[in-house]
């Protein structure tokens, strides 16, 4: 073989033991098959529809207040990292608390799984849970 070849064949090798460690984040550790529905922001009861959903490995979408969402989602469990965030852009009475919902999600950086409930929080105390809706 010669060092093409071997070079090649290490690539290949490497690609192949990536998609073998599967899913790390969040969706692998409790997150997936579920729908989030937003239950506390801050210590606040929400009264607004939000959800959050993890609906393949390194994705995240959701309903905001006024728009569906989706972005990406690939940091490692426990921490958690919203980005690529795009939405739908349809105007209503809710924009506000829509505004608040990404502000905060965007924030987070920690996730914690237990049973039917989620909670994102950061190390300044910000937090949202979540619980499982069908």
């Amino acid at each position: 073989m010669n060092r093409w070849h071997l070079a090649l064949l290490a690539a290949l090798c490497a690609v192949s033991l990536a998609a073998c460690r599967g899913d790390e984040t969040v969706s692998a550790y409790g997150g997936a098959g579920k729908v989030w529905k937003l239950v506390e922001l801050d210590g606040i009861a929400v009264s607004y529809r939000a959800t959050l959903s993890f609906p393949e490995p390194g994705q995240l979408a959701g309903e905001a207040p006024c728009n569906s969402f989706r972005g990406a989602m690939t940091v490692p469990y426990p921490w958690f990292e919203a980005t690529d965030i795009v939405s739908t852009r349809i105007a209503c009475t809710e924009l506000n608390a829509e505004t608040t919902y990404f502000s905060a999600l965007t924030t987070m950086t920690l996730s914690e799984v237990l049973g039917e409930t989620m909670i994102l929080s950061t190390p300044e105390g910000r937090s949202m849970v979540f619980t499982a809706s069908e």
